[in-house]
C-alpha cells in the first residue's frame, strides 16, 4: 500500500513541479513525473526508515513515510532542475 502511495505522490509532485512551479519544463512532464516517482520511492523506501518511520505490517499506511517520500521527490526535482540549468545537457 505504501509503495503505491509513494509512486502516486511522486507523480503528483512531478506534475505540479512541471505545471505550477515550472521546474523541468524544458524536459517535459513525463521526465518530471519520473524524477518525482524515483525520488519518492527512494525517500519512502530508504530515508523514511532511517528517520524513524515505524515498520509495521506489510500493507499498513505510514503518513510519515509518505511525507518523507513527497519531500524527497521535491528535493530530487529541485536538484535536477538546478543541474539542468547549470550544465544544459
Amino acid at each position: 500500500m505504501n509503495v503505491v502511495l509513494w509512486i502516486v505522490a511522486g507523480g503528483v509532485v512531478g506534475w505540479l513541479a512541471c505545471t505550477a512551479l515550472h521546474l523541468n519544463v524544458s524536459r517535459g512532464l513525463v521526465v518530471s513525473a519520473v524524477i518525482g516517482i524515483v525520488g519518492a520511492f527512494f525517500g519512502g523506501h530508504v530515508l523514511a526508515p532511517i528517520f524513524g518511520a515505524q515498520v509495521g505490517e506489510a500493507g499498513a499506511f505510514s503518513p510519515f513515510a509518505l511525507l518523507v517520500a513527497a519531500a524527497t521527490a521535491i528535493g530530487c526535482l529541485t536538484i535536477s532542475d538546478m543541474m539542468y540549468e547549470r550544465f544544459k545537457f
